[in-house]
């Protein structure tokens, strides 16, 4: 099985890699694609560039040969969407399953998506919850593609929506940039190869 977990990375930090790191043990997964995002459709434009981005991700996980940087979506014109990713990776990996790893947000948002329905020919859908998330209810279709057992994820390539409770750390890219602008010490809360990138190049200030 491989994992996929999207984002804009913005910058990357201990939250996103402790959570890939976990997800990855959790379903025995061969591998972890983390996909930076080009230009998000369903939220604001990241404010470093994809070029950026990319190589702070790079260097965060140089060592990591659990995880591997698609940078698909970069190359791509337009808007970023996962059923053109997730199309992609199929072609590539025909009998494999394939976790879309998202946020328990973004599932709360997940029917506004494009081709969202469509997601489920082409891989699981495992929605990351913390213990005091808030969930919209199930629709019917959701229901029908529901599934408590994680084993059955194995057997079948796609089609599939589970729920997946894991340890997340609280830290957020969001307060990352606020505390760079405000020239407070962002260490420990991401890689010191990104923190170095980050200065060296001038970010979030």
């Amino acid at each position: 099985m491989i994992g996929i977990l999207g984002g804009t990375f913005d910058p990357i930090h201990y939250g996103h890699l402790r959570s890939a790191l976990e997800l990855k043990e959790l379903f025995e997964l061969d591998h972890v694609r983390l996909i930076p995002c080009a230009q998000p459709v369903h939220r604001d434009s990241p404010t470093a560039t994809a070029t950026q981005r990319l190589e702070m991700l790079q260097l965060a996980v140089k060592n990591q040969t659990d995880f591997i940087v698609d940078t698909q979506e970069l190359q791509r014109a337009g808007g970023s969407y996962t059923f053109d990713t997730l199309t992609a990776l199929r072609s590539n990996y025909r009998k494999v399953p394939l976790l879309l790893f998202i946020g328990s947000d973004a599932f709360n948002d997940f029917t506004t998506w494009f081709r969202w329905k469509e997601l489920f020919d082409l891989a699981h859908v495992v929605v990351i919850t913390r213990p005091n998330a808030t969930l919209n209810p199930l629709n019917e279709f959701f229901k029908t593609h529901l599934t408590n057992d994680k084993k059955i994820l194995k057997q079948e390539v796609a089609g599939l929506l589970f729920f997946q409770q894991i340890t997340q750390l609280e830290i957020s890219a969001t307060a990352i940039r606020g505390m760079i602008t405000t020239r407070k010490n962002p260490c420990f809360l991401l890689p010191d190869a990104v923190i170095d990138y980050i200065y060296q190049h001038q970010l979030y200030f």
